[in-house]
């Protein structure tokens, strides 16, 4: 029940509350937010300065060069595969 979100990177996917692309938060209220975890220290970034998602944790926004689709993917299978259904 792990999310792989790229660099050895995994967290548990009970925590993940949103998964999001970066190029939205290059105005608006996206933007404001990742400014102020910014100040607060709470961004890794484990993209290697190549991002193109954030994932907002209960505790942490984590930064991935994973794309937001593929994540969102990754979890969608999960959640799919765990719970039996057949989407």
């Amino acid at each position: 029940m792990f999310l792989h979100l790229g660099a050895d990177m995994v967290v548990p996917l009970r925590d993940v509350i949103a998964i999001t692309d970066l190029k939205s938060a290059k105005s608006g209220i996206n933007k404001d937010f990742l400014n102020k975890m910014h100040d607060e220290k709470k961004i890794i970034d484990i993209s290697e300065k190549n991002a193109k998602s954030f994932i907002i944790t209960n505790k942490i926004v984590y930064l991935s060069a994973i794309s937001s689709l593929t994540l969102k993917k990754r979890a969608k299978d999960f959640i799919v595969f765990n719970s039996g259904l057949h989407v």
